[in-house]
């Protein structure tokens, strides 16, 4: 088997993987649809996706990453289930969240058509403009981690796993490694970096669930708790 269908079959796996972990948010948004208020759940991971989806999907243009379209197909469905989940959050929110929301989708917008031209009018060649959007994906996905390096911070302290469902650690892994496998068929140091860390990230998860599963009180009541974000496909 030659490695680009090695690549191929590789990435069409993490593709499923990672609708996987896009759509895990739904049951936070039917829940949110039932009882008309967004009560203490916040838009920062979603607005922070949309973002970032955006860039891996220009990323993966041919005119930007030859031969990377399922990296742009999964950020492109990605894409638009945040801002699904945006419309929803939005609707359901008082003036002050719709405020923020707009704002920094407004920001966002901005950002991204500065970065589109910039790579479209000033940079030449797709080495070149792989590298410059590379570079941003990255830095964003490594400023991405914060969210789940605060919840292990969270599961160390209290000695408990409420906050980190197994599962949803056990996919962040098995995305990770997929996509690196993926970045390493081919070389692409782009995709490679983010996704090594993620499945860095992943591994510690489920190390920490499996040292605190134990520890955890069976009665604890998750279900009042406010939805922990740990970590989006980074590709």
């Amino acid at each position: 088997m030659n490695p680009d269908t090695v690549r191929t079959i590789v990435g069409i796996i993490g593709n499923v993987i990672s609708l996987g972990l896009f759509l895990s948010a739904v049951p936070t948004f039917i829940k949110i649809w039932k009882e008309k208020s967004v009560q203490s759940f916040k838009p920062d991971p979603y607005i922070a996706t949309v973002l970032n989806c955006a860039m891996w999907v220009f990323y993966g243009m041919p005119f930007v990453h030859p031969d990377s379209l399922l990296v742009a197909t999964i950020n492109g469905v990605g894409f638009f289930i945040e801002i699904a989940y945006l419309t929803i959050f939005f609707t359901f929110s008082d003036w002050p969240k719709r405020r923020k929301i707009l704002i920094a989708l407004f920001i966002e917008t901005i950002f991204f058509c500065v970065v589109v031209a910039i790579t479209m009018v000033f940079l030449h060649g797709t080495k070149t403009r792989s590298l410059f959007i590379g570079i941003l994906c990255i830095i964003f996905n490594i400023l991405m981690y914060a969210s789940p390096l605060t919840v292990m911070k969270r599961v160390i302290k209290t000695k408990s796993v409420k906050f980190m469902p197994f599962y949803l650690s056990l996919a962040n892994l098995l995305n990770g490694a997929v996509w690196s496998v993926y970045a390493s068929v081919k070389l692409d140091l782009n995709v490679l970096i983010p996704n090594g860390l993620g499945t860095l990230s992943g591994l510690v998860q489920v190390v920490l669930y499996a040292t605190y599963y134990r520890s955890t009180k069976r009665d604890d009541d998750v279900s009042t708790q406010p939805a922990v974000e740990l970590q989006r496909p980074t590709a």
